[in-house]
């Protein structure tokens, strides 16, 4: 961090243990993302109203790069799990760690992104060999083998055969695995 970590402590007395605690999960938040520029902490336990305990609540404003994440623990009656402060801390932690995961991967690119199996049609079946091609609409050619063939289907196929797939490199070139079978008599999932 280039900024040393800041503990607030806001109606209540400081404590030692509180602020060991959050040390060792800010230490934490900075072994899995080492660009973090600052991190303030806020731990509160307003007054209680119409409670038997207090609720406590914990702030986190971490830095990065290009902006600033945010959790805010607010107390909720019905919760009364941050009657412990402990508590508090490790689940406005586990939040801000889910919030710098996402920024991480956003940061670098890797937002889940779930693509389409290719399709094609079957041009060729040897199944002595136990192989087979599949025309993809862009001209290709992709070579597939039996193991392939997902539900022990390769018997099934028939030259035009529609298949979806996924393709990867080969020894010999393109090849797919994962190949499954498109039609009235098969269902892709």
């Amino acid at each position: 961090m280039q900024t040393p970590l800041q503990i607030t402590f806001r109606d209540m007395e400081p404590s030692a243990a509180v602020e060991a605690r959050i040390r060792e999960k800010a230490g934490k938040l900075e072994q899995f993302y080492d660009g973090i520029m600052s991190c303030r902490v806020m731990v509160e336990a307003p007054h209680a109203h119409h409670h038997q305990g207090k609720l406590y609540k914990v702030r986190i404003d971490l830095g990065v790069p290009d902006g600033e994440l945010v959790v805010s623990h607010e107390h909720h009656h019905r919760d009364r799990a941050h009657e412990d402060v402990y508590v508090a801390i490790r689940d406005a932690f586990d939040a801000m760690k889910r919030q710098l995961e996402d920024h991480v991967r956003k940061r670098r690119g890797k937002v889940k992104q779930h693509e389409a199996p290719a399709g094609g049609h079957v041009i060729a079946l040897n199944p002595e060999e136990d192989y087979g091609k599949i025309g993809t609409p862009d001209g290709r050619m992709i070579y597939f083998h039996r193991n392939s063939v997902l539900k022990k289907d390769f018997d099934k196929l028939e030259i035009g055969s529609e298949v979806r797939f996924t393709e990867e490199a080969g020894e010999n070139g393109p090849q797919a695995s994962s190949v499954t079978p498109v039609g009235k008599h098969h269902v892709v999932i």
